[in-house]
């Protein structure tokens, strides 16, 4: 089984983009954070924070378009899909993004 479930703060404004008539790609980070503690021996263990590469499809993109901003809570679920990409000096890049399935704002609305 492939799935994920993340809760964390957008990092940037979602890139929105469409690529049939009405199909829409929606990509951003999310950032997830675990609290760091002190230990029974008394070693910190500091704070870790995880930023996570989003990709929605088409309603989902289009309401990610519409109502998510940068700095929004969201609770996602989707899968993880691995890859890989050569930059323009030869260097290859591992990449790991979660395919949103699911998601829920957890940020309340403006007044």
């Amino acid at each position: 089984m492939n799935k994920v479930m993340l809760i964390g703060n957008v990092t940037k404004e979602p890139d929105v983009r469409y690529y049939d008539v009405d199909q829409a790609m929606a990509t951003l980070t999310l950032a997830t954070k675990e609290r760091g503690y002190t230990a029974k021996d008394g070693t910190k263990v500091p704070d870790h924070t995880d930023w996570h590469h989003l990709v929605f499809y088409k309603q989902l993109a289009k309401f990610v378009e519409a109502y998510v901003h940068m700095g929004d809570k969201l609770y996602v679920e989707g899968r993880i899909r691995y890859g890989g990409y050569d930059d323009k000096f030869g260097q290859h890049h591992d990449v790991a993004e979660i395919m949103v399935e699911n998601m829920e704002l957890l940020t309340p609305k403006q007044q």
